[in-house]
């Protein structure tokens, strides 16, 4: 949605009219009333669910991949064990439509779980990496390869890894590995490796003392950003973030200071120029947020301070879209303090990191709580997959889509109106401010009997739903109805009961619902 700049405006009527807003209407958003940024709407596109974990996502010739820990799927609206079809781990979705596809390869064994999906730079080709000892009916060793035409299993691409397999990223001549491991084909790999299209081990060697979470190739600037739950890379201290020749593995770039330590790298995305990491810290403090940095330099865009474990980042349009449980932002223009809520998804300005006003939903989910753990721009659509069972306060489980529009969810929480003493002929009506998950600016038309009186503006946010006021004036000892109705400007709530006012002389106000 387009963020607007805002605007207050008296109602000019018959009657004589007074608008006060709270001052705090324009605090705590701010930053992104300046903004250009167009996010994608809060509402959700109907969308297949699984009975499980989805840890990755990725999008080849107007499919979806999804892989995770799952045994099945079901349609949209459907709860848990309603019209479930088998899907081990592993299914295809029509990218625009979300219709389910065919392409069904079960990954088994071991850890059943896929945890990489990486396409090849011409889509012909899905690279699959996780914990599993079968695709199909074929033996593997946590990695495997599908020609994406026909979904069918690859020949030539079966190394043998050690252990898990956690990211996958693949440039024209290399498919780049990272995870658990320390053997791949029986030799000395420690966390990555590189190997041929075809699954022959490329001389690329580095030595990281700690799992690789993240593969970011970025062969334009000759680096392979990498990051993880390390602290040593080629003998040197590397703290969860660093930057590798893709050739050799030798170190090209530090970054030093930017993740302290119980801080690490679960995730990294891409635009034409910088690059964008998702961090989660263990223990109360530690750095949770994401970062903004250059390709081509290495050096620091920006950084912001919220806390609460950021899984998965995607990038589209100059907005980061983040999935996380943000639970405190208050140091991040645009953002939030400490309260009673967790926000699991954010929009941010590339440009600055302010918070953008996009404010989608899930709960925790099953599993560790932390609701989405993958993202992934598909087209003009956003899909975002993880352990969430509810979206927008409505049951859904383990994915959902957003789009571009039309906006179709009208404000939360409509308000009601009040009547508060006042002087002769004069009504004073108050409300608690709405909010919506995709509009700043919220219009209030008041109707007095049945007629449009006047349509205020006001800015609001979920934690910030500031006490409006409007003031009314007629004649003395006369008997109205007024009603509220909130817009954002293409979607209305419901009206608000009606408040039956009798004005009184000097009395005070007398009100009836």
């Amino acid at each position: 949605m387009r963020l607007r700049k805002s605007t207050k405006r008296g109602a000019t009527t018959a009657s004589a009219v007074a608008l006060l807003a709270a001052a705090s209407l324009i605090t705590a958003t701010a930053s992104a009333a300046d903004s250009d940024e167009k996010t994608l709407t809060a509402d959700t596109l109907a969308t297949w669910q699984t009975d499980g974990i989805v840890w990755s996502l990725e999008y080849a010739n107007g499919v979806v991949y999804v892989g995770g820990t799952f045994n099945k799927v079901r349609p949209p609206g459907a709860r848990p064990g309603q019209r479930e079809v088998a899907r081990k781990n592993f299914a295809a979705f029509d990218a625009r439509t979300g219709r389910l596809l065919p392409c069904a390869l079960p990954f088994s064994g071991a850890g059943n779980t896929v945890r990489a999906l990486k396409a090849a730079p011409n889509d012909e080709v899905l690279y699959v990496g996780g914990s599993f000892t079968r695709a199909g009916k074929t033996g593997v060793a946590s990695a495997a390869a599908l020609d994406t035409g026909d979904c069918s299993l690859r020949k030539d691409f079966r190394p043998t890894m050690s252990s898990f397999v956690r990211a996958i990223d693949v440039t024209d001549g290399a498919v780049f590995l990272g995870g658990d491991f320390t053997l791949v084909n029986g030799r000395e790999r420690e966390r990555v490796a590189a190997l041929t299209p075809s699954g022959a081990l490329l001389p690329f060697k580095a030595e990281i003392d700690g799992p690789v979470r993240a593969l970011l190739a970025a062969p334009e600037f000759g680096k392979l950003i990498v990051g993880g739950n390390f602290n040593m890379v080629n003998g040197d201290l590397e703290r969860s973030l660093v930057a590798l020749r893709p050739v050799t593995g030798k170190t090209v770039v530090s970054y030093p200071g930017w993740l302290p330590s119980r801080s690490s790298v679960q995730a990294l995305t891409r635009d034409a120029t910088n690059f964008y990491v998702a961090a989660e810290g263990r223990g109360t403090g530690i750095f949770d947020g994401r970062i903004a940095g250059r390709l081509s330099s290495g050096e620091m865009v920006w950084k912001d301070t919220c806390l609460g474990a950021t899984q998965a980042v995607a990038v589209h349009d100059g907005v980061l879209y983040s999935g996380s449980h943000a639970h405190n932002c208050r140091d991040t223009p645009g953002g939030f303090a400490e309260g009673h809520f967790r926000q699991h998804f954010l929009a941010q300005s590339v440009r600055d990191r302010h918070i953008l006003h996009w404010f989608p939903d899930t709960n925790g989910g099953n599993g560790e709580g932390n609701g989405p753990r993958a993202l992934k721009i598909a087209g003009q659509i956003l899909w975002a997959g993880g352990e969430f069972t509810e979206v927008n306060g409505r049951q859904q489980q383990s994915l959902t889509r957003f789009t571009t529009g039309p906006d179709r969810g009208a404000p939360e929480e409509p308000p009601q109106l009040k009547a508060s003493a006042s002087r002769t002929g004069r009504v004073t009506l108050t409300w608690r401010s709405a909010w919506d998950r995709d509009d700043a600016v919220l219009k209030y038309r008041i109707y007095r009997d049945g007629k449009l009186l006047a349509s205020p503006t006001g800015r609001s946010t979920e934690w910030n739903r500031p006490t409006m006021k409007y003031t009314d004036t007629v004649a003395p000892g006369s008997r109205h109805r007024y009603r509220i109705v909130v817009t954002d400007g293409r979607n209305a709530a419901p009206a608000s009961k009606a408040l039956l006012v009798t004005a009184v002389g000097p009395e005070r106000t007398k009100a009836n619902r």
